[in-house]
């Protein structure tokens, strides 16, 4: 059974310690999230999420004062949509977790691939970006909580252009390009600038990549590299470049100077949607350099999940089984090798097995 939580209130060291992360990823970290944005942002800034609608399952109880005492979870969506609207109705295209212990400075990213079959906060069963359409971050928070026994409270939703605009603020990121992604990704950044039907023409702002190996790209092509899903690896190697694009950007973060990082955060904050405040972020810009990203990976874990069409759902990563993969989880972001998954976890995992063993032979 699933157990509504308080959240803790958090004393002002400990945001001190961890708001920087958050400033990086709202503000620097922008690029691994986004795949398809809106072009702008009417529901936008900060957001109450009443405490009464996050669920979190009863046995995460026992690990949040033990093996996940004192990290914070928060979670990173990049929403698909063309409609202005980022509060829902749109289909996360982007989701990752972000770990951080509060402690060491720590953190650990994964991608939690948007294909997956999961419970989508609801007992319905279907592919995980579908839950933020239904039912906004709320939904989403909940699915991830409810199939991986995790305690998210927090959000960063982000739009596209103020990805655009964080990526040039830094004077670009590198990246290492290689011989097949670039005619997707000249592709598209002519895409963004096309309407709903297709309609639109070129923009003055793109500018081809020509080249392979490692260079320096512009918010716009960074923003066009993290959307690339045709080439080898498909979906998962999506979600990888996503996460290159992110520390890539944080790294460059380190760079800048408080004034710097204060305008950047000013300038986004309307383009965002969070549970966070800008008030503390922009506060607490003086640790920036103190967190490291030890470690990345993606949800289902490679050597546990296989892919197939699972009847009117379509196209779906499918855990095997999404018991194992939650001990996975856990060892890999709290190094709890002897994680038991809760009640709610098993009985999610066996409905993933009972609806997709017959499609993938799991």
């Amino acid at each position: 059974m699933a157990a509504k939580k308080r959240k803790k209130k958090k004393g002002l060291s400990t945001v001190a310690k961890v708001i920087i992360f958050i400033m990086e990823l709202l503000i620097l970290g922008a690029a691994g999230l986004v795949l398809y944005f809106t072009t702008k942002t009417t529901e936008t800034g900060k957001v109450e999420i009443k405490e009464e609608e996050i669920v979190i399952n009863d046995a995460v109880k026992e690990a949040e004062e033990t093996t996940m005492k004192g990290y914070w979870n928060i979670a990173l969506f990049g929403v698909d949509s063309r409609a202005s609207q980022l509060t829902k109705n749109t289909r996360s295209d982007t989701i990752m977790i972000a770990s951080i212990d509060q402690d060491t400075g720590e953190i650990r990213l994964v991608s939690v691939y948007r294909d997956t079959y999961l419970n989508l906060g609801n007992d319905s069963y279907n592919k995980a970006n579908a839950a933020y359409a239904k039912g906004g971050p709320e939904q989403a928070i909940n699915m991830l909580n409810m199939n991986l026994d995790m305690n998210i409270s927090d959000f960063v939703t982000i739009g596209f252009e103020g990805l655009i605009d964080v990526v040039d603020a830094l004077g670009g990121v590198p990246i290492n390009v290689e011989s097949a992604e670039i005619e997707h990704l000249n592709n598209y950044q002519r895409s963004m600038f096309l309407d709903e039907n297709g309609k639109g023409g070129l923009n003055e702002n793109i500018v081809p990549v020509t080249a392979t190996g490692l260079q320096t790209l512009s918010g716009l092509q960074a923003t066009a590299y993290c959307r690339i899903r045709y080439t080898a690896g498909d979906d998962f190697r999506r979600a990888e470049r996503q996460r290159t694009v992110l520390l890539a950007c944080m790294e460059k973060a380190k760079t800048a100077n408080v004034s710097q990082l204060t305008q950047i955060a000013n300038n986004i904050f309307s383009e965002v949607y969070t549970s966070l405040d800008l008030n503390d972020i922009i506060a607490l810009l003086g640790d920036i350099s103190k967190y490291r990203v030890v470690g990345q990976d993606g949800f289902p874990n490679e050597s546990l999940r296989a892919t197939g069409s699972i009847g009117s759902k379509g196209s779906c990563v499918v855990p095997i089984t999404l018991s194992d993969n939650v001990k996975w989880l856990h060892w890999f972001l709290f190094n709890d090798e002897g994680y038991t998954p809760s009640a709610t976890v098993e009985t999610c995992s066996q409905k993933v097995y009972s609806d997709t063993h017959s499609y993938v032979g799991n």
